[in-house]
């Protein structure tokens, strides 16, 4: 594997008024002085001129890969104009923070429920070596990378669970978030970048089975209610009874208890307010 080494490269500002000066000479010994003088001007000029192709700009965030022939040299992120060997090679990349979004895939989900799903990378170069050498466009191998990450991450967790010790996409998004980031630097580490962040943009159920799965939330939300309504109805019954046995203002036998713990729970679980009945008679058999 290439790695990256860091690289010094001389001032461009000193070269080139150097090369200036010395051009401008050439060309005044081309006009004063002897012939034999201008013979040695005439070949100094475009020696002069070739000197110029070495000066080139390194811009903030940006780096310059070295090379000479095909042989990597190094790397440059020395900011300014800066001037280097005419004859070498040097590429610009890009240091800046990046982001991407992939498109809106359609995948099943760990239960087999189809769903689309897109998330946005946020990345950066930290190895302008490993960029340029080991893969062929680092850009397009994020792009392909992300997506991959991001379909197999999705067929490994189900869309929604009741169950609160299961991961799922839409319920778990920080944890869902650092496992998709941790698995997009898996696969791009290779390719000298650094995922900041990794974050799911869109997820919904396929349009096919958007509707039934919709009644499916609401019914589990309905049972979920009921079931909360019922556990403090319970308790509120318990409560009840049990104020009536320590204040002792009445006592029930077993039949008149289930009696009232009947309509206490019709009262604290029905949907539509209850109708009171008055009872004029007595309580004795």
């Amino acid at each position: 594997m290439i790695k990256e080494r860091e690289i010094k490269m001389g001032s461009g500002i000193g070269m080139l008024f150097l090369l200036l000066i010395l051009l401008l000479m050439a060309f005044g010994v081309v006009v004063f002085l002897p012939p034999v003088a201008k013979v040695i001007a005439l070949i100094w000029i475009p020696f002069n001129l070739l000197l110029f192709f070495g000066l080139f700009f390194v811009n903030p965030n940006e780096a310059r890969v070295v090379q000479l022939f095909g042989k990597y040299i190094g790397t440059t992120r020395q900011e300014g104009l800066r001037w280097a060997n005419p004859f070498y090679t040097k590429k610009r990349i890009s240091l800046r923070v990046r982001n991407f979004e992939t498109g809106r895939m359609k995948v099943n989900d760990i239960d087999g429920n189809p769903i689309e799903i897109a998330s946005i990378v946020v990345w950066k170069v930290v190895d302008t070596a490993e960029a340029c050498f080991v893969v062929d466009n680092y850009v397009e191998f994020v792009a392909i990378q992300s997506e991959a990450a991001v379909r197999n991450l999705a067929t490994h967790h189900p869309y929604d669970t009741s169950d609160h010790g299961r991961v799922s996409l839409r319920g778990d998004t920080d944890t869902i978030s650092e496992q998709l980031r941790n698995e997009i630097q898996d696969r791009l580490d290779q390719a000298g970048v650094e995922v900041i962040e990794a974050r799911i943009s869109h997820l919904a159920y396929s349009p096919e089975i958007a509707e039934a799965m919709l009644r499916r939330q609401q019914a589990g939300a309905i049972v979920a209610a009921r079931q909360l309504i019922v556990e403090g109805a319970v308790g509120m019954v318990e409560m009840a009874l049990e104020e009536l046995r320590n204040k002792q203002i009445i006592e029930l036998d077993p039949q008149r208890k289930a009696a009232m713990v009947s309509n206490l729970l019709v009262v604290l679980c029905g949907e539509t307010s209850t109708q009171p009945v008055i009872n004029t008679g007595n309580i004795s058999v």
